[in-house]
């Protein structure tokens, strides 16, 4: 029997699909907090979910004889519901809303692995001469420049800021290498958005959102958000861009050990680089999480 999750995870407005990607009056399942949930769209194209109580996957449904639903609501081109009392307003992203991005999902992609091991890898810039070679990263550029990192009470998240690496591929934009900035948000305890220089206007930034949906303790999904300056390539150079990154990450994601993300700030040895993922570890544990994760030993 799988346990409970812990009070604040069961509260949290959780991911669970594309909105455009669910079928209209057709049932589709999925997994989170280790509890089968169905969902569908009504004729006005607006998700409803419910707690499966079968295997209803692929019937039809006139979403209207829904009773027991759960709440629901959409964001960033994502369903997102909750399996408590969600008491909190989703996180804010605004550029999101800017009407001269290129905003869109990039695939929904299954990892073994906690959401939190998840949320944790992509804060590390160190992988990318080994895992992105020639496209977020190159030897002899290895290094992980000082940077800055903060908890913030006032926002509840982690913020990374003034992080440089140099990059022969930064987007699929970029026509040459550059000294790319970053910022790092963690404004959810399983989804962090990303904001770099952006090579068609140095005065803005595009922004990388990966919305991690908890399935069990150590599986999850990756639902992968881009909202991008860029006037010249497609959506599916885009989308193919981003997917070409994160198939390179899923492998070392899911030969990671334990599948569960250590918050004992001993049980890894942490170098210079990790200082946003000690902060993120230091910041679940200050919240209470236990869910995907090991506790730290009182």
């Amino acid at each position: 029997m799988p346990k409970a999750p812990d009070p604040i995870t069961r509260d949290l407005w959780h991911v669970v699909a594309a909105t455009n990607e669910l079928p209209i009056g057709q049932i589709e399942t999925t997994l989170l907090l280790d509890r089968r949930i169905a969902l569908t769209r009504g004729i006005d194209g607006e998700p409803v979910a419910w707690l499966a109580t079968g295997e209803e996957n692929g019937d039809e449904i006139d979403s209207e004889t829904v009773l027991d639903r759960l709440p629901v609501r959409t964001a960033y081109g994502y369903t997102w519901t909750c399996l408590g009392t969600p008491s909190a307003e989703l996180f804010p992203i605004p550029e999101f809303a800017e009407p001269d991005r290129v905003n869109m999902s990039c695939g929904s992609i299954g990892i073994h692995v906690s959401a939190p091991r998840a949320v944790e890898n992509f804060l590390d810039m160190g992988h990318f001469p080994y895992v992105h070679t020639d496209i977020l990263g190159s030897e002899p550029h290895t290094e992980v420049k000082e940077y800055d990192v903060e908890v913030s009470e006032e926002r509840d998240e982690v913020l990374a800021t003034k992080c440089k690496f140099m990059q022969p591929r930064a987007a699929k934009s970029a026509t040459t290498a550059m000294e790319v900035e970053y910022v790092y948000r963690v404004p959810h305890p399983f989804c962090s958005v990303l904001y770099k220089s952006c090579p068609e206007d140095e005065s803005r930034r595009d922004v990388i959102g990966i919305f991690l949906q908890p399935m069990t303790e150590e599986t999850c999904r990756a639902h992968l958000l881009q909202s991008m300056i860029d006037s010249t390539s497609t959506i599916t150079d885009l989308r193919r861009f981003q997917q070409t990154i994160f198939g390179q990450d899923k492998p070392i994601l899911e030969n990671q050990y334990p599948k569960k993300l250590p918050l004992d700030p001993r049980s890894e040895t942490p170098i210079r680089a990790d200082k946003s993922a000690i902060a993120y570890r230091r910041w679940l544990s200050q919240k209470g999480i236990t869910y995907g994760v090991i506790p730290q030993a009182s």
